[in-house]
């Protein structure tokens, strides 16, 4: 039964995450694209700061000055990734930012290779392989142009700082995840408001400000704890697994909601999407499993660990690991908890 609950958060929080690119889509109409990069994050560190008041449990430690480095990334990264996504949005159709989306899994990938030499599985390499295809199809417009979208290009630039954020995260993932959450909503929505009175965009209605804070709240802030409740239970990976139906859940909104018709170039994109998709959840889930093995061999031990250096050989018998390599959810994947418990 808490296996059960548990599945059924982690898809909530797939399809709370998901209506945000359709919705915002809708509100764009009515609020700037720099503005409502602002709402949404300040309505996910509002969200969960009164959260926050009711929870005495947390016993993680806070920030300190040493983070201070990757909270001002985390911060700036944060106030430029949704409004690139934004403009995205406006430019484009809903349907292909919610596909393009999952290009995060690419960026956050290669970031994690090459500056903290993270080993990638051959599967996670064809899954990359599949979803840069797809992303390079879904940038293109109509099945007989080679006319570049530039909303595919500023959904594309979004997920690459999402990428960089999720790695500045990962190094203060220990600390206080409310931190952590109210920081990155409060800071960087503040911001992007700041950016947006020097563009000078129109201050929207009222009822368009609520709605865009509510947005941001389900959206970002409410996924989060969703998403957290459920790796209790289930652990992250696998949470991330069921994570990944989050872009087909938006393009399905997209299709419902704006009425938008897929083109031959988006269906052919899709079907690459799902497949590449299809091997990171088998990579996420892949079983860590133990092989014995009986062999000689010699080795050194250099004293690092040892007091003594000495070179010998001897036949034994070790339990060797095999470990997999897998990444958690894009936004946010790193933070751990959010529900007062570690």
């Amino acid at each position: 039964m808490q296996k059960t609950k548990a599945i059924l958060y982690a898809l909530l929080a797939a399809a709370f995450y998901a209506v945000n690119v359709p919705f915002s889509k809708l509100l764009l109409n009515h609020v700037g694209t720099t503005t409502m990069a602002a709402l949404l994050y300040l309505g996910a560190g509002i969200g969960i700061g009164i959260l926050s008041l009711f929870n005495r449990q947390e016993k993680s430690a806070k920030l300190d000055r040493q983070d201070l480095p990757f909270v001002l990334g985390m911060i700036v990264l944060d106030i430029a990734a949704p409004i690139f996504l934004m403009l995205g949005i406006s430019y484009g159709s809903s349907s292909n930012a919610s596909l393009l989306g999952n290009f995060e899994i690419v960026a956050t990938t290669i970031i994690a290779l090459v500056v903290f030499q993270e080993a990638v599985s051959r599967r996670l390499w064809a899954a990359i392989a599949l979803i840069t295809l797809s992303s390079i199809l879904l940038s293109f417009e109509g099945t007989d142009s080679f006319r570049f979208s530039y909303g595919s290009l500023f959904v594309l630039l979004a997920t690459v700082c999402w990428g960089f954020e999720n790695n500045c995260t990962r190094n203060i993932a220990s600390k206080s995840t409310y931190e952590i959450v109210i920081l990155k909503g409060i800071f960087s929505g503040f911001g992007s408001l700041i950016i947006a009175f020097l563009k000078r965009e129109a201050v929207p209605q009222l009822r368009y400000i609520a709605l865009a804070l509510l947005l941001g709240f389900v959206a970002y802030g409410l996924s989060i704890f969703l998403y957290v409740r459920a790796q209790n239970t289930l652990g992250a990976a696998k949470t991330s697994a069921y994570y990944a139906v989050a872009p087909f859940i938006g393009v399905f909104l997209s299709f419902v909601f704006l009425r938008e018709r897929p083109s031959g170039m988006y269906l052919i994109a899709l079907a690459v999407m799902i497949a590449g998709t299809a091997l990171v959840v088998a990579d996420t889930l892949a079983v860590q499993h133990t092989h014995l093995h009986q062999h000689t061999f010699t080795h050194t031990h250099d004293g690092s660990t040892h007091t003594h250096t000495i070179t010998h050989s001897h036949a034994h018998n070790h339990y060797r690991s095999d470990g997999k390599h897998g990444h958690h959810h894009p936004k946010d994947e790193l933070v751990k908890e959010l529900a007062g418990q570690k």
